[in-house]
């Protein structure tokens, strides 16, 4: 399967790096209970959080001449290489995610180094510090990061959150695009049952998140110029977008928050990416979101990621040409801030 032209090259802007070979975290960054890498095998091994097994990896987590091997099987000429959700460090000490955030951001420019301009480096920041996060980024894109991955929330404080806010503002005035992606889902026994976390909680936490940045008020107070981009095809928000506005008219009182208009109102403030698996649920995103919003997301090499990427964006039959390489390249580009093709 091949991309669509060198001219016009297809963007998998959803995808995971675990970098092997970190240190010790605890004796590198202080604290305990840190995720550690159990080395099976040289090309499989298991994020370890304490003495619980994780998540298995492989070499395509980690070893670029397999992402690439991969991509061109795909048909995907850039990848956005973002970290590992896990590795965050939201729930402690500032100064110790500030310790983890450079270690994973060194190790992943190193990563995609290999990939040359093909795979597109997007840091982690102590978002829980707006100054350290704002600091963190400014020292990643010096060093060659293009943008960076956010968690949906910082404990019980949300993307509306006054702090969060000065991060995304900061991030606008910098030109660095954002990517949200889902993470520390609730549990319980309804939940701890068939992957319940993943499947229903991060659709659950993504809508959550895109209604606190409208309700909350963000996108009427950070520049207009932020570039930011939902996981897995904005979860929920896009389905439920008509039972939001007709709650904001109707329950005005309650529902309008800190929000100058009904949420359908700012869908183009934000994109989502594509990964929803199925034509008919990419039907209705692009129906909701509009052709300009939505970019191929797959998030590899995860088993609950698309392969091949982007396989419903190219067989979709609802989809024109033109529409097929807005979600497939130009789109991604510009949330990059690269060139579109001529």
């Amino acid at each position: 399967m091949g991309a669509t032209t060198p001219a016009s090259p297809v963007v998998d802007v959803h995808t995971h790096v675990v970098p092997k070979g970190w240190p010790d975290l605890a004796a590198a960054c202080g604290g305990s209970g840190w995720p550690w890498l159990r080395v099976d095998s040289e090309r499989a091994a298991m994020i370890m959080v304490g003495g619980t097994e994780f998540r298995p990896v492989g070499a395509e987590c980690w070893d670029a001449p397999t992402r690439l091997a991969d991509m061109d099987g795909d048909g995907v000429d850039v990848q956005v290489v973002s970290p590992t959700p896990v590795f965050f460090s939201y729930d402690r000490p500032a100064d110790q995610a500030v310790k983890v955030a450079r270690i994973f951001n060194d190790l992943t420019l190193e990563v995609t180094a290999a990939g040359g301009q093909r795979l597109v480096p997007f840091c982690q920041v102590p978002l829980q510090d707006p100054a350290a996060a704002c600091a963190e980024l400014d020292r990643c894109l010096d060093a060659g990061h293009v943008g960076v991955e956010i968690g949906n929330h910082v404990g019980d404080r949300d993307l509306d959150d006054g702090g969060v806010v000065e991060f995304l503002t900061h991030c606008a005035r910098v030109g660095a695009p954002v990517f949200v992606h889902p993470w520390d889902m609730p549990g319980g026994p309804r939940l701890d049952r068939w992957m319940a976390r993943w499947l229903t909680g991060m659709p659950a936490e993504t809508h959550l998140s895109v209604l606190a940045m409208i309700l909350g008020g963000v996108f009427d107070r950070v520049p207009d110029t932020l570039r930011i981009c939902f996981a897995h095809g904005g979860g929920s928000f896009p389905f439920w977008l008509g039972r939001a506005d007709n709650a904001w008219h109707r329950r005005g009182d309650l529902v309008r928050g800190a929000s100058t208009a009904p949420p359908g109102t700012y869908v183009d403030r934000f994109l989502v990416d594509s990964v929803v698996f199925d034509p008919a649920a990419l039907r209705l995103l692009v129906d909701t979101m509009g052709e300009d919003r939505v970019v191929v997301g797959s998030d590899y090499p995860y088993p609950l990621g698309e392969r091949p990427a982007g396989q419903v964006v190219r067989t979709a039959d609802f989809l024109t040409a033109g529409q097929r390489e807005k979600l497939l390249s130009r789109n991604a580009l510009r949330f990059l801030g690269r060139p579109q093709p001529d």
